[in-house]
């Protein structure tokens, strides 16, 4: 089979070829190139993700019997790569089935292994037409591996991209397969990846009340972890279920602090598109609990809000969704929506609820806006819900967030792993 064996050396080259280089700034041949080398800003070092250290991990993986937690994102970034030259990345399962590690199945969380599936969508069981692999859904039937499920694994390997908001499902996902794993005496390897919403800690704290899988611990809204920092966290805070602890290894990032700005290569899930949107999610995810649209059905999701039903003597903007991929039937589908377009927005590293608010205090019948018990698993508490129909200003409901923040924020530096 010539294609699976030029297909294995290419792999083999372009992983290894990692493993060997540097970033070698060339040698100067004169004074004057001298001058300008020392003259010249000093690039910063690139993010180094855990897939990418794969000399790391592989030692985990030989001859084991593996199974692997990933989507679309899971993905090693090559500089040489004949098979994907113009993407510059072999995605993990490939990379290692060249490597003649063992993997037996492939486990898929919302949206599925290839990323395809809508929001909420049932994602079935299956066979990945590229690889010829199991695939198993994590958001079918059960969310959580069951014994039957890990029984013929040595270890599982865990890989998929975050954007640091509670609700976003994949850190219930981790949890989760953390559970089964402690449970079956199974190793869980996590190799990490940056937090594109790492820089701060905002929103308000998960109640105990009201958790579930949009918030399965009493987290805030944006927490400032990575999800390898987050996995300690669930582990060694007695979390899992029978305060059980998972055989966990993290292969951290290297060069990555929590200061840094993070631009995704690949879109996380169908309608988080691009950086203004994963940077407005942690704000626009909220109205996810409402009957406002939030860009679905259109290019920009989590850029723009509006519905049919806001005052249109209060915007100059409008816009119709229609199905597309991502969401094949997205609210107020077909109509003529006023609202606002975010999409120029500079970055912001907060939780801001004031485009939540507009929309509330435009709606023309406030008893339309909530949908109560999704807007109460958003939030995670009843209580901004009740805020903002008491007419609370933001700086006052924020203030009430602060008590929790402050706490978590110090239960956090025990599991950070990389500078804030």
């Amino acid at each position: 089979m010539p294609f699976l064996s030029n297909f294995k050396s290419t792999v083999l080259l372009s992983v290894f070829s990692l493993l060997a280089c540097g970033n070698h700034a060339p040698t100067p041949k004169s004074k004057e190139q001298m001058t300008e080398v020392q003259t010249a800003v000093k690039p910063q070092p690139k993010i180094v993700v855990g897939a990418n250290r794969v000399s790391t991990y592989l030692p985990f993986l030989k001859g084991k019997k593996i199974g692997v937690v990933a989507n679309q994102t899971s993905v090693i970034f090559t500089s040489d790569n004949e098979i994907q030259k113009e993407k510059g990345f072999t995605h993990l399962v490939d990379s290692l089935l060249a490597l003649d590690m063992n993997i037996q199945k492939v486990f898929a969380p919302e949206h599925g292994f290839r990323g395809q599936a809508d929001a909420g969508e049932k994602v079935a069981d299956g066979t990945d037409q590229k690889t010829g692999l199991p695939l198993i859904s994590l958001y079918g039937k059960n969310r959580k591996p069951s014994s039957e499920q890990l029984k013929d694994l040595d270890v599982v390997l865990f890989d998929i991209q975050d954007v640091g908001v509670r609700f976003y499902t994949y850190i219930a996902t981790l949890q989760l397969v953390m559970e089964a794993c402690a449970e079956n005496d199974i190793p869980l390897v996590v190799l990490d990846r940056p937090n594109p919403n790492g820089q701060y800690v905002d929103g308000p704290t998960m109640e105990k009340a009201h958790t579930g899988f949009l918030g399965m611990t009493e987290i805030p809204l944006v927490y400032g972890m990575t999800i390898g920092e987050y996995g300690k966290m669930i582990n060694e805070e007695g979390w899992l279920e029978g305060g059980k602890k998972a055989n966990l290894t993290v292969v951290p990032l290297e060069n990555y602090t929590h200061s840094m700005e993070y631009s995704l290569p690949i879109r996380p899930s169908p309608n988080l598109p691009n950086d203004v949107s994963i940077n407005l999610y942690p704000s626009l995810g909220l109205f996810e609990g409402t009957n406002i649209n939030a860009g679905r059905g259109t290019e920009f999701q989590f850029q723009r809000y509006g519905a049919s039903f806001l005052d249109s003597t209060q915007y100059n903007f409008t816009y119709t969704p229609q199905p597309n991929f991502g969401s094949k039937t997205p609210k107020e589908n077909g109509k003529k929506c006023f609202g606002k377009d975010l999409s120029e927005l500079p970055r912001i590293n907060e939780v801001s609820l004031k485009w939540l608010m507009d929309a509330y205090n435009n709606t023309i019948q406030k008893g339309k806006f909530f949908l109560t018990s999704g807007f109460t698993k958003h939030a995670g508490t009843k209580k901004l819900q009740q805020q903002i129909e008491a007419g609370l200003t933001e700086e006052d409901i924020k203030a009430t967030w602060q008590p929790q923040l402050e706490a978590f924020k110090k239960i956090r530096e025990n599991y950070l792993i990389y500078p804030l």
